[in-house]
Formats: structure tokens, sequence, C-alpha cells
């Protein structure tokens, strides 16, 4: 067993011991407390944030904080009071949230830019030894803000500790306005909590969109209330033949309200018109020849269609996506359109032309796979490009943005290696470095910054049937999808950000996250 951790340790014990009983032993007693002290970090440019900021730069100071310290908020900025607690709620803070005209000399800070020179989701944070200030764009920006305040601190804070922050200044923005994930409810079904959580680590990391895939083959997830065998028979099954599951309507409302409160928009999408078995067997009529078909449980792809030419089939599509905007007060609505291999060409496209009106007129914008480029491009949609870079070269051609989300980079449920247990592989293995080092706006030739929508990494649970196993593919893969999205390229290295991410491993294990510990990381111990 190591008694002493250096050799002037164990010397400066020694001569703690010779003097012992002399009137040295007060001054010797308080040199050897101080030498095995910890030197407290004083240079917040030395602190590991994830995504990185713009800029940071250190005062050597410090900030003491503790369950005491007070919090202010900007006086008729009263929406900022839920952020407020938010962070009081982290830091375990006994202090009640107070409005103030005039910034406090001490404590946390809140408030927002009149000037309008800090843009939106942006802030600046200045710390000194007495007061930190948070100045956001908007209200999230505060928030985002606060996120890269908690990354100053331990990744577990006991009751009544008190933690140190470095001072100094630290302006942030991110690059792009859509940075988010997908999650695959369809395949395998997860929790209302599950989902939660998942948000949770999203937020954590500033990313502002969840994409939830809620219908598929296997499993339909959301209650339509004018349609209810969707769920009675088409969310009674999952792959391997589970149980499956669905969200009511109130709990779905939940996630979205859940989503809100942490700055995140929920994207619903309905898969369609391949990708619908669920649907297809649970009413006869939406198929051609008018016969339900069988569950399905596998994970094989390309075989369902809706009837593109039933008049049937619009108006349950009407219904249905009717019933899910109402549910979901963000712009977008994803009516998938991938793989739909079953599906006639010239169908295919009379199908999308007629569905995108629909999203059209309950006040959503278009989002879909890049296959639907090969129909209309409606104003203000987007593709989203997975695998196809004509199709999504053709949807720019017809005036689409992109949402960025390559399957050989950015698809969490690929293995990272040939021995990862879980996951597949049809889009090659990623590895933590291959999943970081690549830049959005070159994915596809000839597209600009401009014209990209954001990044997003979908999680497909063909594979993935708890919230360890989700944990597993997700980590540590999440954060560096979110730096992507949230700063520059030039500012992006991934041997410099692989030491950072390697001091996150404490913060994961402290979350209980179930996480993978790449070789290609210097985790710090």
């Amino acid at each position: 067993m190591q008694l002493f951790r250096s050799k002037n340790t164990f010397i400066l014990i020694i001569l703690f011991m010779r003097l012992r009983s002399c009137s040295m032993l007060p001054i010797a007693f308080l040199f050897v407390f101080s030498a095995c002290t910890p030197k407290v970090q004083t240079d917040l440019t030395k602190t590991a944030f994830i995504p990185k900021p713009a800029s940071v730069t250190a005062t050597g100071d410090a900030f003491e904080l503790d369950g005491s310290t007070g919090i202010f908020i900007q006086e008729g900025a009263d929406h900022l009071e839920s952020t407020a607690q938010f962070l009081a709620k982290a830091l375990g803070s006994s202090a009640a949230v107070e409005a103030v005209t005039d910034a406090p000399s001490k404590g946390i800070y809140l408030s927002l830019d009149a000037t309008g020179q800090i843009p939106a989701e942006g802030n600046k944070m200045t710390i000194d030894s007495k007061l930190i200030h948070i100045e956001g764009g908007d209200e999230a920006g505060c928030f985002y803000g606060i996120q890269t305040l908690l990354q100053t601190l331990p990744a577990s804070i006991a009751e009544g500790e008190k933690l140190i922050v470095p001072t100094g200044a630290i302006s942030d923005a991110p690059v792009y306005g859509y940075r988010g994930a997908m999650l695959d409810v369809a395949r395998h079904f997860f929790s209302v909590e599950d989902v939660k959580r998942f948000i949770d680590f999203l937020a954590e990391y500033k990313m502002n969109t969840l994409h939830m895939h809620l219908t598929d083959d296997q499993g339909w997830r959301i209650e339509i209330k004018s349609w209810p065998k969707l769920t009675e028979i088409g969310g009674s099954t999952e792959v391997g033949g589970g149980e499956g599951g669905f969200y009511t309507q109130e709990q779905y409302k939940d996630i979205v309200a859940y989503a809100a409160a942490n700055f995140i928009t929920i994207v619903p999408e309905v898969d369609m018109p391949g990708h619908t078995n669920a649907a297809l067997a649970s009413y006869a009529e939406l198929n051609a020849n008018g016969k339900a078909t069988d569950l399905y449980t596998g994970i094989e792809v390309g075989f369902s269609s809706f009837d593109t030419r039933k008049d049937v089939t619009y108006q349950f599509i009407d219904d249905v996506v009717r019933e899910v905007s109402e549910l979901s007060p963000g712009p977008y609505f994803h009516l998938g359109g991938d793989e739909s291999h079953a599906t006639k060409h010239d169908d295919y496209v009379y199908f999308v032309n007629k569905v995108q009106g629909i999203v059209q007129k309950y006040g959503k914008q278009v989002i879909g796979w890049d296959e639907i480029a090969n129909a209309d491009v409606v104003e203000n949609a987007a593709v989203q490009f997975w695998a196809d870079a004509e199709n999504t070269s053709l949807g720019l051609e017809k005036g689409a943005k992109v949402l960025v989300s390559p399957a050989s980079r950015a698809y969490m449920d690929m293995k990272y290696d040939t021995t990862t247990v879980l996951g597949l592989k049809w889009a090659g293995t990623i590895e933590v470095d291959h999943a970081y080092d690549w830049q959005p706006d070159t994915v596809v030739a000839k597209l600009t910054k401009e014209q990209v929508l954001g990044v997003e990494a979908p999680l497909w649970s063909e594979t993935i049937t708890n919230m360890d196993e989700l944990e597993y593919m997700v980590f540590p893969r999440l954060p560096g999808y979110a730096e992507i999205g949230w700063t520059k390229n030039e500012d992006r290295n991934w041997d410099e950000y692989k030491v950072r991410l390697g001091k996150f491993g404490k913060r994961f294990e402290a979350q209980g996250i179930d996480f993978y510990r790449s070789a290609l990381v210097p985790w710090e111990e």
C-alpha cells in the first residue's frame, strides 16, 4: 500500500515527528498540512467544457459557492424564475430566488441582454470573487450559461459543501439552431421516465431538439383518439415479441412539457408510407387488399406500405397529423418517408406531395428522410440526410434545408467496433473519434453552412431494450454530437477534445451512466 503521495510529504512528516516536542510544532504542523492540501484550481481556461465555448478567459481568482449563496434574477424578467430554480436545485441552494432591480454585489445573477448584441441561445458569463453574472440573449441562453457554470463544479456535490469556481469570462453561442438527437420508441418502447432521463442528457449538453420516432412496423406508440385500435393493436408488441406499450395523449403532453422546461422541442415522427405495418395490422382498410396484416416483431425493413390511392388513407393521415400536431407546439412534423421499397415510385411521389399539404394545413413545417426529395418540396421543408447524397442534393436544388444525420457518422445504434455486443453495423462501426471528427457542412457536395438546418444523432432501437443499453450506446458519443452542433468547425480538434471528454468520465459515473470506456479516450481516474 502506498503510504505517502510523494517523497516531499514523507520528509515533512519526519520533520514533524522531530519537532513534536518543541515550540516549532504549530508551524511545522501547518507546513505539513499545507503541503498535503490539494491546490485550488483558479485558471478558468483549464476547465473542461463540453460543448467548447466560443471564448474563455481567466483572471486567476476564485468565487466561493455553497448552499447559502444567493441567486438573483433581473426584475421584470419573471420568466427567468424557473431557470433560476433549476440552478438552485442543482446546487442544493437553501436561499430563495430573489428579483432585483440592479445587479447585486454578491451571489449569482441572471439577466437578459437588452442591447441585442448577444444572439439567441447565447450568453456572456462573468465570474469574479463575489459575483457570477450570466447574461443571456434570451432565457435559453441563461439556461445554457447555467449548464456551463455547472461544468466548473465537481461531478457530485455533497450537501453543504463549499465549492470553488475559477474567475474569468465566458462568451458563448451556438453555430446551428437545431441541435438534437432522435429516440426510436417504436422498435422497443421506452417509458415516460426513460424519455425524461434522455431529455436530461440532451439539456446538459445544450441540445435543443428531441425527435421521437413514434411509429414503425413493430409498434404504434402515440394514442390517436379518432383511431383507437392503433394503440390497442398496433401498440401491443415490439421487436422480439415483448409487450410493447404506448403513450396516452396526457403522457405525451407531459413529455412535451418536460422537454420545454429544459428548452427542448419535441419533433414527432409518424413514418409513412412505408414502415407502417403496425397501422396496417390495426386497420384493414388502409391495406390495398382490405385485409389486416399480422403484427410484426422482426427488424427487416421495406415490406409495408399504405395504399396511396385510397381516400381513407388520407382521412386517416389527416386525423393523425391533426391530433399529434395539437399535442406538439414545436414548428416541425416529421413524416418519415424512408425505405418505402414496397411503394411504386409514382405512388410514393403522389403520397408525399399530398401528405406535405396535410402537414402544412395544421401549421407545421415538413421534415422527412432524404427520400422525400424525389417528390415536390414545399416551402420551409427540410430533408434529413442519412444515406443518399443524391437525394439530398436534389432536395437542395428544390430549395430544402438539410438536417444532417449521416448514418456512417451520427447513428448511435451503430457498434463502436466489431466486439460491441449491442447495436448494428450496416453503416459501419463508429468509434468515438469517428463520431466526432467530421463537419456538417461538408457531408454533401455543394452544401453550405447556411443550408444546414442543424445536426441530429439518431438512436434506433432494434437491439436497445432498456435504459442501461441506451446509455451505453449514447455515451460517450452524445457530447461530441452536441459539440458538433454548437462549436465552430475551426475550434474543434479531436486530440484536444478527447482530453476534455476524458475528464467527463467521472461525471458519467456520478450520474450512474453505463458508458463505453473507449481506449481512444484518456479517462481521468
